[in-house]
């Protein structure tokens, strides 16, 4: 059974053609036992793939393929990396439906572009961060407003090679959502050390993020390609 509507797929083949400029690949990590929604997230991203010829997908198990889950940097499922011409550390965890399912959109349109809207003044306090940010986007699927956080995260982690932004289906993950206090959505933390709720604008976000690069290190949590 097709987890996209015939009407959105019409609609998403459309959007695709006029903006995906390279290819992308989303690489899925899945556990068949024990994972709620490993199976759909997989069946959906497949489905993605099927609606234009510059989206593949790539599957791998999260236990018997722990040396590619290491490489890059997941540690919990179901979960998506998605891949352009380098990897972005653009991470999704937990199946991107309901509003989230924009949040997978976004994320491969801009990673097939390389480059994203975020305006000038945000681009130059990215500029400024120099040391390796991991920022934690938490989200539920009925959230109107967290797509609009999750999409500012993985643009910032695509225009700075220090940044890795994971964005986090709270309700599949209770653990996490305990540990960092989650009690409204989005909640974004970074580097372990600032935090806020909410969809703050872009500029904004970008002066948190360059607080949480000066704030005290985080345990090593760098994007792959970081150089």
């Amino acid at each position: 059974m097709s987890l996209l509507p015939d009407d959105k797929k019409e609609l998403l083949k459309n959007d695709f053609k006029e903006k995906l400029v390279d290819p992308v690949k989303i690489v899925m990590f899945t556990q068949e036992f024990e994972c709620r929604y490993c199976v759909d997230t997989r069946k959906l991203a497949q489905e993605l793939a099927t609606l234009n010829d510059k989206i593949t997908t790539e599957v791998y198990d999260f236990v018997a393929d722990a040396a590619k889950a290491k490489e890059y940097g997941i540690d919990k499922i179901p979960a998506l990396a998605i891949i352009g011409k380098k990897d972005y550390g653009v991470r999704i965890y937990g199946i991107p439906y309901g509003y989230e399912l924009q949040t997978l959109i976004e994320a491969v349109v801009n990673v097939s572009k390389g480059k994203t809207d975020l305006s000038d003044k945000t681009k130059q306090i990215l500029s400024d961060v120099k040391l390796p940010v991991h920022i934690q986007v938490f989200v539920t699927l009925t959230c109107p407003h967290c797509p609009a956080a999750a999409a500012v995260a993985h643009k910032l982690a695509i225009e700075s090679n220090m940044v890795k932004a994971d964005v986090i289906e709270s309700s599949e993950f209770p653990d996490l959502a305990m540990k960092y206090n989650v009690i409204g959505v989005p909640k974004i933390i970074i580097n372990e050390t600032v935090e806020f709720t909410g969809a703050f604008n872009e500029d904004l976000f970008a002066e948190h993020v360059l607080l949480g690069a000066f704030s005290e290190k985080l345990p090593v949590n760098e994007k792959a390609n970081i150089p």
